[in-house]
């Protein structure tokens, strides 16, 4: 693979030269891209040992590469026609992912065994972990690195970040549970066994507060095992106070502990917000 990474770093210095069918450089991007879809290799990861994000640049940069090396194409799907310059995944029965009628994931992107895209959609270079559940209208962004275990509500919006290429993307570990419309984008990070409740907005700009100290945790990050909800905080202007967005950590998990739709309804019912 490492043959592979300075193959794509060099077409990278000079891909102001390259042109779309450039068959030299179509040979290792593809191969790049196959390593993707296939769940061999992936955009970036969680360091074990530091708890960092590292990103693999080559392989965002073979993702702007194909789009350049890439033509428009029409796709007739049934009675329905796209055109793009990305072909669309393939043999979902063979790979163990359910897709219902409306849902669908470009080639590039990796769906582990056991996940269920509803009406939904997964961009080139995204990850999705196994038993994993994209729910209606959900969206998971390009390079977006979400874990097992998950189930990202109706409405979702997972951010994708493709440029600068050693940008970070949006991690969600594993066994969170994102509520319905949120929206959780340009880097940020959910932490495994977190539970947002519905329409948290989480960006790196997004202040992040403990509800019993009034602490400022990091920003864009909810930490592991708790449950965390959109809330506001007051903040003077000329013309008056007003409430700014935050979100609030109202609960603090034991590690390992789920909670079924009902007992997290009940949790969050007691702070007046839902799911």
């Amino acid at each position: 693979m490492a043959d592979l990474s300075a193959r794509i770093e060099e077409l990278w210095q000079r891909r102001a030269e390259i042109e779309p069918g450039d068959s030299d450089a179509s040979a290792p991007v593809h191969e790049a891209i196959g390593l993707l879809d296939s769940g061999k290799a992936r955009v970036a990861e969680v360091d074990e040992a530091s708890g960092e994000v590292v990103v693999h640049q080559w392989l965002k940069q073979a993702i702007l590469l194909l789009f350049r090396l890439s033509a428009m194409e029409t796709v007739e799907v049934g009675p329905f026609e796209f055109a793009d310059r990305i072909p669309l995944k393939r043999d979902y029965a063979e790979a163990g992912v359910r897709v219902v009628p409306g849902g669908s994931a470009r080639w590039g992107s990796f769906l582990d065994r056991g996940v269920v895209l509803m009406p939904s959609y997964v961009n080139i270079g995204a990850r999705v972990g196994a038993n994993t559940m994209v729910d209606t209208w959900a969206t998971v962004g390009s390079c977006a690195q979400v874990g097992a275990n998950v189930h990202l509500s109706g409405g979702v919006g997972i951010g994708g970040v493709l440029e600068p290429p050693q940008a970070a993307p949006v991690i969600v570990e594993d066994d969170a549970f994102v509520g319905s419309r949120c929206m959780v984008t340009e880097g940020a990070r959910v932490g495994k066994g977190a539970v947002l409740g519905a329409g948290v907005i989480l960006n790196p700009s997004m202040r992040v507060i403990d509800a019993a100290t009034g602490q400022d945790l990091t920003r864009g990050v909810v930490p592991p095992w708790s449950v965390a909800v959109l809330a506001t905080r007051p903040r003077p202007f000329a013309g008056g106070t007003f409430g700014l967005p935050c979100v609030l950590v109202i609960k603090r998990l034991s590690e390992g502990q789920r909670h079924d739709k009902a007992q997290l309804n009940e949790i969050l019912r007691e702070h007046g917000v839902t799911t």
